[in-house]
This record gives structure tokens, sequence and C-alpha cells, in this order.
């Protein structure tokens, strides 16, 4: 009873030291950024805000990729963030063919809009079915051994994707076309560019909700993150299950990495390595296994991101967001959306 208590009075120290720190950070990122606001006015804030929610949307896409995979196999696969990359890799030739006759500038109008739509649903298809490969090859014959065994494999498949990519394209920077419009609208404030992420994603995100909770798919998708085996016993087929995770993961981080193409009109080989690295940080920051909570986490990590970009120096931005991401855990371990499940 004594050793309880103890351990109770314990608890509710360590809690109340850690809510203090969280009040004193939140103070000194206040003090820091306040004087910033006001000195560059309300219309760079609204800029930095567009840049934040357009920036967090693509990290969504791909975090949804992260948590989806881990909600399902328990699998962290950290080749994402490098499917994210192949999938911008392989959209750039096809944008690019005389076929669709798109012009740089953002000069076509809506004649773009066809082509970039088919384009999109060919790259999401193509990196889907990859992604189904590296899930039956790579990952399947390692679905019973200890869990150190696929998370090692999933690095060794994102170095695999890197270096396919390094052949293919070299380790450069590739321009990437400017096909969106760049109209800027409230005083520049924010662009069409932005409206368009955001608006992309969020017909990404809702499609993928009504199909996880409306489709018989879905359904077997989610008995089988909750309960595999009593999922088998129910009839439903869990390496097809697993498989079509692997493939919604793929189209999503496919269509993340196509948007960031046509945002930040730039990509290289290595760029799933950090854009994964902050995206998977967005998953676990939202709860990890949590489709909402990987969206919501995505969104405030591109806030944050932004804000820091803008106002205080971005050599601090990585330490900035993984400092909140230990405190947000330290103070819910399960994430923002996340929830306490028993042990399978």
């Amino acid at each position: 009873m004594v050793g309880a208590l103890r351990q109770a009075r314990s608890s509710v120290s360590s809690s109340l030291i850690t809510r203090v720190i969280a009040l004193l950070l939140a103070a000194v990122v206040i003090i820091k950024i306040a004087p910033s606001v006001y000195q560059f006015g309300p219309s760079y804030f609204v800029r930095i805000i567009a840049i934040g929610i357009a920036l967090g949307a693509i990290y969504a896409l791909i975090a949804i990729g992260y948590t989806m995979v881990y909600g399902i196999v328990e699998l962290i696969n950290f080749a994402h963030g490098d499917v994210f990359t192949l999938g911008a890799f392989i959209s750039l030739p096809l944008l690019v063919t005389p076929l669709w006759h798109l012009t740089e500038g953002g000069g076509g109008g809506l004649g773009i809009v066809l082509p970039l739509i088919a384009v999109f649903l060919i790259v999401m298809l193509i990196t889907g079915l990859i992604n189904v490969g590296i899930e039956r090859v790579a990952y399947r014959p390692l679905r019973n051994a200890p869990r150190l065994a696929p998370l090692i494999t999933a690095v060794g498949v994102s170095f695999f994707l890197e270096g396919v990519m390094y052949l293919w394209k070299g380790a450069v920077n590739l321009h990437y076309p400017d096909l969106l419009p760049d109209n800027r609208f409230v005083g520049g404030t924010f662009s069409a560019k932005d409206v368009i992420v955001v608006i992309a994603a969020v017909i990404l995100v809702s499609g993928l909700a009504i199909f996880v909770n409306q489709t018989k798919l879905g359904k077997a998708m989610r008995a089988t993150a909750q309960d595999r085996d009593a999922a088998r016993l129910m009839g439903i087929n869990i390496d097809r299950t697993i498989s079509a995770t692997f493939f919604i993961g793929a189209v999503l981080a496919a269509a993340g990495g196509m948007t960031y193409g046509l945002y930040i009109n730039s990509i290289n080989n290595t760029l799933g390595f950090p854009i994964g690295l902050v995206a998977f940080t967005a998953a676990v920051f939202g709860g990890i296994g949590n489709i909402p909570g990987a969206a919501l986490g995505g969104l405030i990590i591109g806030l944050i991101r932004a804000m820091n970009d803008g106002y205080v120096d971005p050599q601090w931005t990585d330490v900035v967001t993984f400092a909140i991401l230990i405190l947000v855990l330290t103070l819910r371990p399960t994430g923002l959306l996340g929830m306490r499940v028993p042990e399978k």
C-alpha cells in the first residue's frame, strides 16, 4: 500500500514537473516569436500560415502511409519516404512529354487540369504496384520474424530505392515543372498554389476516410489492425489486406511526391529521408496507427516548421520540431489522438 502511494506521488510529481517545463518552453517560444510577428506585420504572418498549411497537407499524405502500415503490421516502414520521392521521379518524365502540351509558369489555365489528373492517376498506380512488390518480396517473408529483422529490411529498401533513383537521375537537384498558377490573393498573403495543394490533400484524405469506413476492404483493414488472428478466423484474407494497405499508402505518398514537386519545383534522390523523417514524426505526434491523428500531426508539424523558418532560424527547425514532439509524448505518450490499447 505504501509503495503504491509512493508510486502515485512520484507519477503526479513527474507530471507536474513536465507541465511546468511545457509552460516555460511555451512562454519562451511566445517571447521569442512575438516581436518578430509584430515587426513583419499581419500579411507576412498570414503568408507563413499559408505555407505551413500547404506543407502540412503534404506531410499528412506521407504520414498516413506510415500510420496505416504500422497499424496493421506494426512495421515502421522507413522506405516510405523514398516511395514518396519515387512518385515524384516517376511523374517527372510524364509531365515533360509533348503529349500533354503543358507549359511552365501556370499559363495553361484550366487546360492543365485533365493532364495533371491523368498523370496523378498513372503515377499513383505505378508507385502503388511497386510498393506492393516491395511488400511481397522484402516484408512478407519476415512477417513472423523478430521485429528487428523487418525494421532493418525497411532501412535496406530505403537505401535501395535511393540508389535506383541515383542511377536514374544522378545526385543533383532536379527542376520540377512549374505548372501550377501562382496568382496571389489578399495582398499576396497566399497563392493559388497553396490552395490547390490543400484541396488536393483534402480530397485524397477524404477519399481514404470514405474507403476505410464504407467499403468491405476498408472494414477488413480495420479488423486486421485490431486483431489479425481474429480477422483471419472470420475469413479475411490477411495477405490481400496487407498488400492493399501498402498499395494505398504508396498511392498517397506518390500523390504527395508529385504535389511536393509542383509546389517546390525541385526534387532529388535523397529527398525521402528528411521529408519521411518529418512525416513519421507527424504520425507519432498525432498518434501512430490513427489516420485522423496522422493528418492532424502533419498539419501541426507543417505549421511549426513554417513558423520557425519564417520567424526564428531555419537551422533550428529540426531541433524545435523534435523538442515539441518529445514534450508532447512526455505529456501524452500515445500522441494527440492515439488511445492506449491492450497488448496483442
